[in-house]
């Protein structure tokens, strides 16, 4: 009896990615982790939210480039409505860019997709203690200027509200006005407002424009 209530819980990590192959992929290297619980899924950052005030999990794995609610912002949101979860971004890229918007959003872990499973593991279990994590696939130099700059460095995005960004990304993915209004239940009075600020605040009046800063920004993909 001693024994058995000496264990430690297992670590409950619920798992965000909008391609099925991919997370059913993931969460089976993950049920395959002694003392790692899969507590749910979801394909995007919407569901994802609504889905963990029932799951409560320890840790939150998701993918950055996400239609209608990227990583990046669902990271922000996590931090933000669940101050006990930690966050592991995960990603195709290793560039210094995308590292530093996730650590702003709130981030305790960035790990590239093409990790072993053994620094998947060793991730969940650092971040689970509390240690920041990034994979070894991000340079040195990343690294360095991430974990040792006193003050963080703003971006134009962090300019925006979170609403902007939302709606920032939805415009590059080609939604019209309308269709953000129905997404968001909003008017498309106030997405037009929220539309005229946000080119404002970074100084980007065209949507191609849009389009090319939210690639680079990592809030979509390329290929969406």
């Amino acid at each position: 009896m001693e024994a058995s209530t000496s264990l430690k819980p297992a670590i409950k990590v619920f798992l965000i990615e909008d391609h099925n192959l991919v997370r059913a992929g993931i969460k089976s290297l993950l049920e395959n982790l002694q003392g790692i619980e899969v507590a749910g899924e979801a394909g995007n950052g919407r569901d994802a939210l609504r889905m963990m005030r029932v799951e409560a999990p320890d840790i939150v794995l998701t993918d950055i480039a996400m239609a209608g609610l990227n990583g990046m912002e669902t990271t922000s949101r996590i931090t933000k409505d669940f101050p006990n979860v930690r966050v592991i971004v995960l990603s195709m890229y290793a560039n210094e860019e995308y590292v530093m918007q996730a650590l702003r959003a709130g981030a305790a872990g960035y790990l590239v997709k093409e990790a072993a499973t053994s620094e998947l593991e060793l991730a969940i279990r650092a971040v689970a203690r509390g240690d920041t994590y990034l994979s070894p696939a991000v340079s040195g130099k990343v690294i360095d200027k991430t974990l040792g700059r006193a003050v963080p460095q703003s971006s134009p995005l962090d300019r925006l509200t979170p609403r902007q960004r939302e709606i920032l990304q939805l415009i590059a993915e080609g939604r019209s006005t309308k269709q953000i209004a129905d997404t968001l239940t909003l008017s498309v009075k106030t997405v037009e407002t929220h539309r005229a600020q946000l080119m404002s605040r970074l100084e980007i009046f065209d949507v191609p424009g849009l389009v090319r800063y939210a690639i680079r920004v990592g809030m979509i993909s390329s290929d969406l």
